[in-house]
């Protein structure tokens, strides 16, 4: 197998496997290399580097000599922007509110109730407590991340 990086005479780059060179010039030339974001049939391979995998004895030695790499970054940094903005909307949120664990349900419905100060709460419902909080009116949203904290 080989991958190619091609680009469509609208300047969209992308990469694509053939199981051989010969396999890519026969499919040009029949017309079915096609752009994978515009369907454009004109395209061209684009410059690229080779990458050229170190032979297992070098690969093993570099390895045992230096720490595994994560990239960029380390694991416990955000790796994108998306990461980061979640992180972001995380930290506002849980300082914002107060974690009443597994006892959301019942806290919510307090509130709603007027039985609790009116603030804002965050917890871990049953998700038959969670629908029967929106049905009965109350309202409550699951949040993109892991429940961590105070528990009941």
């Amino acid at each position: 197998m080989i991958r190619y990086t091609l680009r469509c005479d609208r300047g969209h780059t992308f990469d694509s496997w053939f199981q051989s060179g010969d396999a890519f010039e026969k499919l040009h030339a029949a017309g079915m290399v096609s752009c994978a974001v515009c369907g454009c049939t004109d395209v061209q391979k684009a410059i690229m580097a080779p990458q050229v995998r170190p032979g297992r004895a070098a690969e093993a030695a570099t390895s045992a000599a230096q720490p595994a790499e994560t990239g960029d970054k380390p694991l416990s940094q955000p790796a994108s922007p998306a990461e980061q903005a979640l992180a972001e909307l995380r930290k506002r949120i849980e300082s914002a509110s107060e974690n009443v664990g597994k006892d959301f349900a019942n806290e919510a419905r307090r509130i709603h109730e007027g039985e609790a100060p009116k603030r804002s709460i965050i917890g871990e419902a049953a998700a038959e407590d969670a629908r029967s909080l929106v049905e009965d009116g109350i309202p409550v949203t699951p949040l993109p991340w892991a429940a961590r904290g105070k528990s009941n």
